[in-house]
């Protein structure tokens, strides 16, 4: 069982019991691990016998001891993350339901006449949407519109 799982199990048996990460991993993601999973406290294995010790009587008292570094790496992550997330929701804004219409069939092949067709508007009108879908993912061309699309979460993509 992995240290988050048993942590998890130990918060139900005894929901005030401090916990104390002891672990290999020197990730961000082990450490936000650890801390969803109620940590107060994460050593890594470069940790001394004293270190450890001294951060269990610490941690009972209430202290949180994260290494800076690790700390800093994670904070940096969920910023970018954030940053991912404001970044999408802009751009997503930016898009008329008919230009996102329009993205998702390119990104089902379907070409200008095809297009026209299932939507019953003219070809002119979509080569018009395809154009201003291509500028406001700034690519150039249909191809890179689906990708961009798709990486920023606009539209999916099956996977055959």
């Amino acid at each position: 069982m992995s240290g988050p799982a048993a942590a998890g199990m130990i918060h139900d048996q005894a929901p005030k019991a401090t916990i104390v990460f002891h672990s290999a991993e020197e990730s961000e993601t082990a450490l936000l691990d650890a801390i969803d999973a109620g940590a107060i406290a994460y050593l890594t294995r470069s940790a001394t016998a004293d270190q450890f010790l001294e951060a269990i009587r610490r941690a009972s008292l209430g202290e949180v001891l994260i290494p800076a570094r690790l700390f800093a790496k994670a904070l940096a992550r969920q910023r970018a993350a954030l940053a991912d997330r404001e970044e999408l929701e802009r751009r997503a804004t930016m898009f008329t339901s008919r230009e996102l219409e329009i993205l998702k069939l390119m990104a089902e092949g379907f070409d200008t006449f095809a297009m026209s067709e299932r939507l019953g508007i003219a070809s002119h009108t979509i080569e018009w949407h395809v154009r201003h879908v291509i500028e406001k993912l700034e690519v150039h061309s249909k191809l890179q519109a689906v990708i961009a699309g798709a990486r920023l979460g606009l539209i999916q993509v099956a996977k055959h």
